[in-house]
């Protein structure tokens, strides 16, 4: 198989297996009722074309796609998933870095593909956890005060970077796979967040920046950042 073959690739994601499989019976069942309870047969075909719509957008949502990026990955920082570009700035990072960073932030809409890469190839040198509030992702606090995850990578050259997984209003459950101590590659999946978030990525403030604000990024095909 060629490798366009293989980012063409499309399964569900694991995260979504549980998920599918009981709103799928809850629709049927849903459906069974209003068809059987009420005799309305207008009502019966309203309601499966709103499931049928709503299990869509879920599918769509649970999607794994395999895709691998065939430009130069070194000093290069990927999106971390798909979405649009909602922070590009000089912050203030205070739990690793205690200094100056460019943060990139990618905000997730229900109607994207969830699934979340590795922005960079390195060394996983921390992994965090930290629960928190559900406010929504795109506010600047949501860094900050919302339940999270972050993954320290040390790349290649010695340059750390940061990605920090982002739980939003509708988010409930980030699930992270990287492990301290493990290599990590652009290509390989860094983790998953259900239901609407946003992923920060936190780079030296001499990095150059490749995307603009507004901009829809694809995960693990967008480059966002050169490293100097």
């Amino acid at each position: 198989m060629s490798r366009l073959k293989k980012i063409k690739k499309i399964r569900l994601h694991r995260e979504g297996t549980t998920t599918l499989v009981y709103t799928f019976m809850g629709m049927a069942a849903l459906c069974l009722l209003v068809h059987f309870g009420l005799h309305i047969t207008l009502l019966t075909q309203v309601v499966i074309v709103i499931c049928i719509i709503i299990y869509c957008i879920l599918l769509n949502f649970f999607q794994c796609p395999v895709r691998l990026y065939e430009g130069d990955t070194e000093k290069t920082i990927m999106a971390p998933c798909d979405g649009r570009v909602v922070v590009i700035e000089e912050v203030e990072e205070n739990e690793f870095f205690h200094d100056k960073r460019l943060m990139i932030s990618i905000f997730m809409s229900l109607l994207d593909v969830h699934a979340n890469w590795f922005p960079c190839d390195g060394i996983v040198k921390k992994v965090t956890h930290d629960d928190g509030r559900f406010k929504a992702a795109w506010l600047p606090k949501a860094s900050t005060e919302n339940e999270r995850s972050a993954i320290l990578i040390e790349t290649p050259e010695g340059v750390n970077v940061l990605a920090r997984q982002i739980a939003g209003a509708m988010a409930r459950r980030i699930v992270t796979y990287a492990k301290e101590g493990e290599d990590c590659f652009i290509d390989e999946h860094m983790g998953f967040i259900k239901f609407g978030s946003r992923v920060d990525v936190y780079l030296p403030v001499d990095s150059e920046v490749k995307v603009t604000m507004g901009q829809k990024t694809t995960g693990n095909q967008t480059v966002i950042a050169k490293l100097k």
